[in-house]
C-alpha cells in the first residue's frame, strides 16, 4: 500500500496529456533524452528547455504546471508543455531544483 500524493499525481496527468499531444504533432527533430521532457517557457517568445522528470516531485514545479494547465490547457501546438512565466524566473527556479 503506497502513499498517494495528489500534487504529484496531478503533475503526472498534465505531463501524460501533454506528451500524448506531442506524439500526435509534427516532430521538431530535436530528441528528448530518456527521463526528461520538453517545456516551452516565455511570455511573448517561447524558448525550449529539456528538464528532468524528477522535477515533477517538486511543489514549485507542480505549481508552474497548474498555471500552465489553467492558461493553455493541454493543446500545445509546439508539442510540449508551455509554461507561462518569463525565462529568467524559470531558470532561477530550475537552478534551485537542480541544487536540492
Amino acid at each position: 500500500m503506497g502513499i498517494r500524493l495528489p500534487g504529484i499525481i496531478h503533475a503526472k496527468q498534465i505531463l501524460r496529456r501533454s506528451l500524448l499531444n506531442a506524439s500526435q504533432s509534427v516532430s521538431t527533430g530535436a530528441d528528448v533524452p530518456k527521463g526528461h521532457f520538453a517545456v516551452y517557457v516565455g511570455e511573448s517568445q517561447k524558448k525550449r528547455f529539456v528538464v528532468p522528470i524528477s522535477y515533477l516531485n517538486q511543489p514549485s514545479f507542480q505549481e508552474l504546471l497548474s498555471c500552465a494547465e489553467e492558461e493553455f490547457g493541454f493543446d500545445h501546438p509546439m508539442g510540449g508543455i508551455t509554461i507561462p512565466c518569463n525565462q529568467d524566473a524559470f531558470i532561477n527556479l530550475t537552478s534551485h531544483l537542480s541544487s536540492s
